[in-house]
């Protein structure tokens, strides 16, 4: 490679999708979803609003760590909060964030060069010292944290200058300044987050971050308030909210009524059944965006038979998909391949490499119960119904499972459907005890950078955090390792490539749809990103209100 590269002018052309606010939203109703009905922001606010009312239809986060948090409740809180180095946008590009510039001077160093002029919610700077401990923490053990694996490949992390951080590593890491741009590289402050301990993020512990906003009152099972961050350092972006309430709501129909009200102005993850109600609303808009979420079937653990490849492969077979799609996901969603929606590398200078190396994978198979009857007689015998977990209060999670059951009931496999506590849903993707008793689990993911390779890597090399049943390909972990190492984007496509030929036919899963996006906003106010990158920048901060 050059011996220095400036990354984020290599990032920042991503341009997934046109952001327009003048394209008409999805009335909610819309069977198969024209490309043009999907947007990645809306009209800008242009007026302030005292308080802007938003809705977890995940439930209440457990944590706002972080280096802790993994799912839909906490990221939509926290990426309000945590400003990280590099900022993701709502077209999935990146730019500069706390980090005015990150360069390799050469294969073994990244060099980041803060700005100057960033205080923390106190009051006090910003230093070199907050960004070492932030990420630094991520791979002690006593954290906890979810993003180590992150700082693999890197051997030190050092202030260099009064205002820059250089991370020395084992090579070069094409994922590294990428993972920058997720909850991985948010900066708290060092003083405060050592005080508060284990209690960091939660209710007792708070926070203490650099984001646009600050975190305000939290009463448990009821609501959390984020506060306007008036001396936030970015001018291009202050919020014209003072205030944005969140609120826990994980029943559809109460979500519906709340927002079809005005109790609540707004929600990401819109639920299909209430999109169908509001599709209609006269206060406000669905509007439907790009995303990088997959929805999955994989076992819990590797004694479950459900982990037997024979009778996923089954239950593949007997899954009509796009009756799935149309039913469950009132077609805002399309078909998918393999563990990575094809969105996910769409900014990458090698992105027709990887879409020739998707679309060369094997067609989603169509239903053929025959074919899956006699898979199911080579496989494991399975003399119990298998245990399938969804959230609680997840009517798309449950309508989607209940069309999986019904299905699998024609080949002679019984399912039982357990509905978990969203808290001990979002547990169990990281304590396997949680995971005990189960044997198939509905997921509902995402990946949150432009980068295949290091979410794939979570799911099928045996340190991945999502590897459940000990898969483990040594071929294709070199070749997910060549792909993070490589320097060259068409070298590093061509090693995806190649492992992705290899795990998506192996790896104990069965892939059934990506979904868009589905956001629902009152027109008292406007700006929201429509995109699922939302999830990883500070969206409430585009927002305004619409009165002149």
């Amino acid at each position: 490679m050059a011996a220095k590269k400036t990354v984020l002018t290599v990032l920042t052309s991503v341009g997934l999708l046109a952001a327009t606010a003048c394209t008409s939203p999805s009335n909610g109703n819309s069977a198969t979803p024209r490309p043009e009905d999907l947007t990645t922001t809306t009209a800008p606010g242009t007026s302030e609003v005292d308080r802007v009312t938003w809705a977890l239809p995940y439930g209440e986060p457990t944590t706002l760590d972080p280096a802790k948090i993994g799912d839909y409740s906490p990221q939509t809180v926290e990426a309000n909060l945590c400003d990280t180095l590099t900022r993701m946008n709502a077209d999935f590009s990146l730019s500069p964030g706390l980090a005015r510039k990150v360069t390799w001077t050469d294969d073994r160093t990244l060099v980041l060069d803060l700005r100057p002029d960033v205080t923390f919610w106190d009051g006090s700077p910003m230093t070199p010292d907050d960004v070492i401990h932030s990420l630094q923490r991520q791979r002690d053990p006593r954290t906890q944290g979810l993003y180590g694996n992150h700082l693999s490949a890197v051997t030190s992390v050092k202030a260099t200058g009064p205002h820059q951080v250089t991370l020395s590593t084992k090579g070069y890491d094409q994922t590294l300044p990428k993972a920058l741009s997720t909850s991985f590289g948010a900066v708290n402050q060092k003083a405060y987050t050592e005080r508060a301990g284990s209690a960091y993020g939660t209710t007792r512990g708070g926070l203490m971050c650099t984001g646009p906003f600050k975190l305000g009152p939290w009463k448990s099972g009821s609501t959390l308030t984020l506060v306007r961050n008036d001396a936030y350092w970015d001018p291009q972006l202050k919020p014209k909210a003072k205030q944005v309430e969140f609120r826990f709501i994980t029943n559809n129909n109460t979500l519906t009524s709340a927002l079809l009200s005005g109790e609540v102005d707004g929600t990401y993850e819109l639920p299909p059944s209430s999109a169908t109600a509001l599709g209609k609303a006269g206060n406000g808009a669905v509007h439907l965006g790009p995303s990088t979420q997959n929805v999955l079937l994989i076992p819990a653990h590797a004694e479950t038979p459900a982990a037997d490849r024979r009778l996923l492969d089954a239950l593949s077979l007997v899954v009509d998909r796009d009756a799935l799609i149309k039913n469950v996901f009132g077609g805002a969603a399309t078909t998918l391949k393999s563990l990575v929606p094809p969105l996910t590398w769409q900014g990458d200078k090698a992105a027709a490499q990887y879409d020739a190396a998707y679309a060369a994978l094997p067609d989603v198979p169509e239903p053929d119960e025959e074919k899956a009857r006699k898979l199911v007689a080579q496989a494991r015998p399975v003399s119990r119904p298998l245990v399938a977990a969804i959230p609680a209060g997840d009517q798309r999670g449950l309508q989607a499972l209940t069309f999986i059951q019904a299905a699998a009931g024609k080949i002679g496999v019984d399912i039982e459907i357990k509905q978990l506590q969203p808290t001990e849903m979002s547990s169990l993707f990281y304590d396997p005890s949680v995971r005990k008793g189960l044997d198939l689990i509905l997921t509902f993911g995402y990946v949150t950078m432009p980068d295949p390779s290091s979410y794939v890597a979570e799911s099928v090399t045996p340190r991945g955090i999502f590897n459940w049943t000990g898969y483990d390909n040594p071929e294709v972990s070199r070749l997910l390792d060549r792909a993070r190492a490589s320097s060259d984007p068409a070298a590093s496509a061509k090693a995806y490539a190649e492992a992705q030929a290899l795990f998506t036919p192996t790896t104990p899963a069965v892939f059934l749809a990506t979904t868009h996006e589905r956001m629902f906003m009152n027109k008292r106010i406007s700006g929201a990103p429509t995109s699922f990158a939302y999830m990883g920048m500070p969206w409430a901060a585009y927002i305004g209100g619409t009165e002149k």
